[in-house]
């Protein structure tokens, strides 16, 4: 099979590659997502693709974004980051560009890429979860992605952990997202500084010295250096992280989890802790074998090879 075209649609930056059929991306070109309106990240869409295609035999165009993508993987039903509602986002880009188009969620592109290419090599049953500002994700059942009957599958940010917990930009409570992101790292990390003020002097010197001004990598780097009021911060969000896959694994019965996105760079200082939480939680874990629980390995460029093999297989 050919070469094809990986788009990743985010909220600050589009990045596309062409993408042969073992994963590599041959060659690649980004740009700021346009703010001014959807049709103008359609036309950069456009622009990006006549950027990495040309003089090379493509044969197909992928598009992931952050939404919510019909059933047909052409039209994109919602996008809160970029102003799409109901957009015929395959149809346009597949009409200027004179190429195939498939639209996909970008967790789902991602965890497309990681199961074909990635960590999940050799596994056909396993779900990604995407731990960055928020919480994605998407699985892979039998060999093949779930997408379910409507094109919504894959909202793993959105299993309640927590019952009548924290509210929810998704209109529910208790969300996954809101105990094991990001942000909820940094809530954390914030909130246990501000109650043990004894204790968070280690984590406080390798800001500005601010309970505000404490970001991710400096959590990290000080559970790195043994910290303890870091490693209760990684292990609150492990805790709810390991409590969200065991109730996946009810589900879906997955042999693998994958973790990426920002947060899961903390590697095994996240894995311990959300490793004991899921064994602790696991259903009937006394007779079934548990998931292995691991880092994604494509990082950034899951979404650009992912999307461009579902063009791929289209």
């Amino acid at each position: 099979m050919g070469l094809t075209v990986g788009v990743d649609v985010g909220g600050t930056k589009i990045a596309a590659g062409v993408v042969d059929d073992l994963g590599r991306i041959v060659r690649s070109a980004r740009c700021p997502t346009p703010a001014d309106s959807a049709d103008a990240v359609e036309s950069a869409i456009v622009d990006l693709v006549g950027q990495v295609r040309t003089d090379l035999p493509v044969e197909a165009v992928g598009i992931g974004a952050a939404a919510l993508v019909d059933a047909s993987r052409s039209r994109v039903v919602f996008a809160a980051n970029i102003g799409w509602e109901d957009e015929p986002l395959g149809e346009l880009v597949a009409a200027r560009t004179g190429l195939p188009t498939v639209v996909e969620n970008d967790a789902n592109s991602a965890a497309w890429a990681e199961f074909r290419f990635g960590a999940g090599r050799g596994w056909d049953d396993l779900a990604l979860v995407v731990i960055g500002t928020g919480v994605g994700g998407g699985s892979v059942v039998g060999g093949s992605l779930v997408r379910g009957a409507h094109g919504a599958a894959g909202e793993i940010g959105h299993v309640q952990v927590v019952a009548g917990g924290r509210p929810c930009g998704c209109g529910q409570a208790g969300c996954l997202e809101q105990y094991a992101s990001g942000r909820a790292l940094l809530q954390a990390a914030r909130r246990l500084a501000e109650a043990r003020p004894q204790d968070a002097t280690p984590l406080l010197g390798l800001g500005d010295g601010s309970v505000p001004g404490i970001d991710g990598p400096q959590v990290a780097e000080a559970a790195r250096r043994g910290d303890a009021l870091a490693l209760a911060v990684f292990a609150e969000v492990g805790h709810h992280l390991g409590h969200g896959l065991a109730q996946l694994s009810a589900v879906l019965d997955p042999g693998c989890f994958l973790l990426g996105g920002g947060v899961s760079e903390a590697g095994e200082l996240l894995l311990e802790p959300t490793r004991r939480s899921y064994l602790r939680s696991l259903v009937a874990r006394r007779h079934r074998v548990p998931a292995e629980i691991r880092c994604a390995e494509l990082g950034n460029a899951a979404g650009v090879i992912g999307a461009a093999d579902l063009a791929r297989w289209r």
